[in-house]
C-alpha cells in the first residue's frame, strides 16, 4: 500500500520543469507587450520554458491564487484514495465565518467535497477552502504545512502558504513564476479535474455565482484557470490556452482592475500563440531506439523517453531541428527497468538546444550459464 501511495505521489510531480528562460537560439524577435501588471511571465507547458517574463521572482501576496494550491493539495488526496468526491464534510463555524468571496455553505451542514471544490474552483469561495482544509487535515494549519511541503516537491522556490484561502499575511507569499510552475503541475497531474477551471458559473444554496475569469467567455481556447484580487496584491489572473497542440500559461499580478487582468493575460496568449510553435519528438513510452543486450535472458531491449519530448521554436524554425539518437553499441546484462541508456540530443541550427535520457523500457535479467558463455564467446569476435 505504502508503495502505491509514493507512485501515485512521484506521478503527479512528475519530472517538473524548473521553468528556466528559453534557449537563446530558439527565442523570437518578435517584441513581446507592453503590459501594465507589477509581474508576469508567460510559459510554455510542454517544455517548461519561460518565453516572456517581467520580476517573475518578485515576492508577492496571491490573495485567490492561492487556491490554486489548495486544489492541488486535495486533488492529491483524491487520486491517492484517502478522500472521495461524494464524501460529505461538515461546515464549522470557522469556514462558515471566513471573510471575502463565499460559495455560502452554511454552519453544522454537509457538503460535498465535490461542490466544495467547486464552489472553490468557480467561485473562488474563502469558505470552501477553509472547509476542505479542515477536513483533509484537521486543521488548517495542518493544511498549510501540506500546502508548503507541495510547494518544495515543485520547486515553488519563493513561496510560502499559511492559509487556505489566501487571506492577507505577511508570511504568506508567492511569485508569478511559482504560480505558473503550479498551475502546470496541476494541469498535468489532474487532467479530470481541471475542466472544473473552464465552467462559467456554478450554483450552490440557489445562489449563482459565475466565474471571474471573464477570458472563459471571450476566447475559446482558454480552459482556466484562476483570478485573485486583494487591495495590497492589485487584481490578478493566471490564464491557460491551448492551441494546435500548443498549451500555454501567463500569469500576471498587480494590475489596476479585473478588465486589465484579462486584457494582458490575453495579450500574453497571443502574443505566445503568434511567435512560437511547439513540435512533439517522442511520444513518453514509446520506442525510440533499441540496443543490443548480451548475457541476458533476452537479446536487445527498447529505449524511450519516459514524458512526451516537446521542443518550443520560434515560428518558421522547425525546419531547423535536428534529433540525435546517442545510443550505446552494446549493453550487458542485467538491467533495469527505466534505467538510463543513452539520450537524446536536440540541436537548432547546429547548436545544441536541449536532451532528454533514453531509458530502458523494461528489465534484462543475467542469462542462464550457457546464454552466458555464448555471448562471451561472441564478444570475442566482436
Amino acid at each position: 500500500m505504502i508503495k502505491k501511495l509514493l507512485f501515485v505521489v512521484l506521478f503527479v510531480l512528475g519530472s517538473l520543469s524548473q521553468a528556466q528562460p528559453i534557449p537563446p537560439t530558439a527565442k523570437a524577435d518578435l517584441p513581446v507587450p507592453d503590459l501594465t501588471a507589477a509581474s508576469w511571465v508567460l510559459l510554455d507547458y510542454n517544455t517548461g520554458w519561460i518565453l516572456a517574463q517581467k520580476d517573475g521572482n518578485e515576492p508577492i501576496e496571491p490573495a485567490s491564487l492561492s487556491k490554486l494550491m489548495t486544489a492541488y493539495v486535495v486533488f492529491v488526496e483524491l487520486k491517492k484514495g484517502t478522500i472521495r468526491l461524494e464524501d460529505k464534510v461538515l461546515v464549522s463555524k470557522k469556514a462558515w465565518k471566513t471573510a471575502g468571496s463565499r460559495m455560502f455553505i452554511e454552519v453544522d451542514t454537509q457538503a460535498t467535497i465535490e461542490n466544495l471544490l467547486k464552489g472553490l474552483i468557480i467561485q473562488s469561495g474563502n469558505d470552501a477552502a477553509v472547509a476542505l482544509a479542515e477536513h483533509v487535515a484537521g486543521t488548517e494549519g495542518a493544511f498549510a504545512a501540506r500546502m508548503n511541503d507541495y510547494a518544495d516537491k515543485l520547486g515553488l522556490t519563493n513561496s510560502h502558504f499559511n492559509n487556505a484561502p489566501g487571506l492577507p499575511d505577511p508570511d504568506h507569499y508567492s511569485t508569478a513564476r511559482d504560480l505558473s510552475i503550479l498551475t502546470a503541475a496541476l494541469i498535468r497531474g489532474f487532467p479530470d479535474y481541471y475542466k472544473w477551471y473552464s465552467v462559467r458559473e456554478f450554483t450552490y444554496n440557489e445562489i449563482t455565482q459565475h466565474n471571474r475569469n471573464i477570458l472563459l467567455g471571450r476566447d475559446p481556447d482558454v480552459d482556466g484557470v484562476k483570478t485573485g484580487y486583494t487591495k495590497k496584491a492589485g487584481y490578478c489572473l493566471v490564464g491557460s490556452a491551448k492551441k494546435a497542440g500548443m498549451r500555454l500559461i501567463a500569469t500576471v499580478t498587480g494590475t489596476e482592475n479585473r478588465i486589465r487582468r484579462a486584457e494582458e493575460v490575453h495579450a500574453l496568449l497571443k502574443y505566445g500563440f503568434a511567435s512560437y510553435e511547439s513540435k512533439l519528438l517522442f511520444d513518453g513510452g514509446k520506442p525510440a531506439a533499441s540496443v543490443s543486450v548480451y548475457k541476458g535472458n533476452r537479446s536487445n531491449v527498447s529505449l524511450a523517453v519516459e514524458r512526451p519530448l516537446y521542443v518550443t521554436v520560434a515560428k518558421g524554425r522547425e525546419p531547423e531541428l535536428k534529433t540525435d539518437l546517442q545510443v550505446p553499441e552494446l549493453m550487458l546484462a542485467p538491467l533495469e527497468s527505466r534505467q538510463a541508456i543513452g539520450q537524446v540530443k536536440v540541436t537548432l541550427a547546429g547548436k545544441d538546444l536541449m536532451g532528454a535520457p533514453l531509458v530502458a523500457m523494461k528489465s534484462v535479467e543475467r542469462g542462464t550459464w550457457w546464454q552466458v558463455a555464448l555471448d562471451t564467446v561472441l564478444l570475442w569476435f566482436r
